[in-house]
């Protein structure tokens, strides 16, 4: 054949397969699509049901040891999903951290402030899992799943199980590494009233969201008993209790549901300094706090504007801490003013390497909400009220209590003695960034870039 014929016969071919590529909506990788919903139209009315056991018992359910088991088949099975599904999804988390970061803003003033936007969006998820009609519509809007269409079929509603899914993708990718400078782990639980009955594959359906999943049954019509009991469950799995989260537990609550995070990490070569440091709490107001410094390169920017700088900070292969604090005057409310909502804002953009001593305190904070709070100070305090239908968790008329959301962040140092690092720029002087005024953190997972926390510190020695 011709060469230039053969050369016009591939361009033809290859315009082809562009041509016959077909755009597929964001939304339609988490949507249910013709066959799925099909396969929903024939399922059974009859929704196999258990009581869970009591919050006293010391038997262990067979159920729950296979529930284990089905969590690694399902998180190992996510390893490979699209990075399309989860750019998408962790613009939407970031949203709404976001705008439950401005609620806190407003009612933690002068306050540390820490949320993980993972952890709140799976809790809503996992509502939006049991809920049908207008409650499971309300929840997508909020969740920021919009179809493209008007169209008020099935293929316009989200599977919520692909959503969870994916946001355990994303903490497995932050775990991938093993780094023994990092720990995560996630526990949640889900506490009904005696003799409520739970939808099997409702609970299943939420096994894969943690490391550990529970569901146990205890009296909420003795609210002191009962915050006692779930105080002293949630430690005896390792997590520290709630400071007065518990308190007022509405006697009619027949629901209620807990997840609590912790994420330790030690910045890498990293020492302590050995004498206490002032950190400015306020432009008047100064204490002394244990912090560490480390020199090295490290990505950083200071804004145009001169409003504020980022550095960021590897703390385990993947997993990235980054810094912000107020610069030239400026102080914290005017940087937490212009967080944007917007799903492509972050703070890892237009970063350059810099040679850098870093200072900055030793750091435990956690922080515990209430999700039906920050809904209530949304203008949202229906949405998992009363009139909520519900009926995919239970036949019950059910009564959701707190949502707990805690979240714990331990940051130090692994104790290598600065004088044994030798940095290959050492000749040029690093410049000094110090830490010692009120600034903002996050932790973003490497590859996704989905942000696992956000938060505020005003005084590094309230964080517990």
């Amino acid at each position: 054949m011709n060469p230039g014929v053969s050369i016009l016969c591939f361009f033809l071919c290859l315009s082809l397969v562009v041509c016959d590529r077909v755009y597929v909506h964001p939304f339609h990788l988490f949507s249910y699509n013709k066959s799925s919903c099909k396969e929903l139209d024939n399922l059974t009315q009859e929704e196999k049901t258990f009581v869970p056991i009591s919050i006293e018992s010391q038997t262990i359910p067979a159920c729950e040891e296979n529930l284990k088991d089905k969590t690694k088949l399902e998180t190992r099975s996510m390893d490979t999903k699209s990075n399309q599904r989860l750019s998408y999804l962790k613009g939407l988390v970031y949203v709404l951290g976001a705008r439950f970061y401005r609620v806190l803003k407003e009612t933690q003033k002068g306050k540390n402030i820490l949320l993980s936007p993972t952890n709140l969006y799976g809790s809503l998820v996992s509502f939006y899992l049991g809920a049908s009609g207008d409650t499971a519509a309300d929840l997508q809007k909020l969740l920021g799943f919009v179809p493209p269409s008007n169209d008020a079929d099935c293929t316009s509603r989200v599977d919520g199980y692909k959503v969870l899914l994916g946001l355990r993708t994303i903490e497995d990718l932050l775990l991938s590494s093993r780094a023994a400078d990092l720990l995560f782990s996630k526990l949640s639980c889900l506490f009904s009233a005696p003799n409520v009955h739970l939808s099997e594959s409702f609970v299943h359906s939420l096994a894969p969201s943690a490391n550990d999943f529970y569901a146990r049954a205890t009296d909420f019509t003795k609210p002191s008993r009962a915050a006692e009991l779930i105080e002293s469950f949630v430690e005896a799995k390792g997590v520290s209790r709630s400071k007065n989260l518990l308190t007022n537990i509405d006697p009619s609550t027949t629901l209620l549901f807990a997840t609590y995070i912790q994420l330790k990490a030690n910045v890498k070569k990293a020492s302590q300094l050995e004498a206490l440091q002032e950190f400015w709490t306020d432009s008047s107001t100064k204490i002394l706090v244990p912090m560490m410094s480390v020199t090295g390169t490290f990505q950083y920017r200071s804004d145009d504007s001169k409003k504020f700088s980022v550095i960021k900070v590897p703390v385990s292969e993947n997993a990235l801490l980054v810094l912000v604090q107020p610069v030239n005057s400026n102080d914290l409310n005017q940087i937490e003013s212009e967080l944007s909502m917007h799903p492509s804002f972050t703070w890892l953009h237009n970063l350059s390497p810099r040679h850098i001593t870093l200072s900055l305190p030793v750091l435990t904070i956690k922080s515990s909400y209430d999700l039906q709070e920050l809904l209530t100070d949304m203008n949202l305090s229906g949405l998992l009220g009363k009139n909520a239908t519900l009926r995919k968790i239970s036949d019950a008329n059910l009564t959701i209590g707190k949502v707990i959301n805690q979240a714990l962040f331990k940051l130090n140092y692994n104790g290598v003695d600065q004088t044994d690092l030798l940095e290959e720029n050492g000749s040029s002087p690093p410049l000094e960034v110090t830490l010692n005024k009120p600034f903002l953190l996050a932790v973003y997972e490497k590859n996704s870039k989905a942000m696992l926390l956000l938060g505020r510190v005003i005084n590094p020695l309230n964080g517990v």
